[in-house]
């Protein structure tokens, strides 16, 4: 199993609920084969550039360890993911 780090950027309209429930959905998916290191929810934070209009983000890091195709379906996950205005996964160096 490899390092892992994924920071996403949520849109900033939604609810309490909503984040934990977005957070919570790509946790599961990268529990699935795979173990969770560190999670910070990093909060509301303005974005370097605008994207799509919007200006602030809520940032959330995860570091983890996993197998290659865990990585392959939360990308999926997150492509597909109405609440993700952008998200970066990287191998951790050791």
């Amino acid at each position: 199993m490899r390092k892992y780090e994924v920071m996403y950027i949520l849109r900033p309209e939604l609810e309490q609920e909503a984040i934990q429930a977005a957070v919570e959905k790509f946790q599961g998916i990268i529990q699935n084969g795979g173990e969770i290191t560190k999670h910070d929810v990093m909060g509301k934070r303005r974005l370097a550039y605008e994207i799509n209009k919007i200006r602030d983000g809520v940032y959330v890091l995860v570091n983890f360890t996993s197998t290659p195709d865990v990585i392959t379906e939360l990308e999926r996950v997150m492509k597909i993911s109405d609440e993700v205005i952008r998200y970066l996964i990287t191998k951790a160096v050791a």
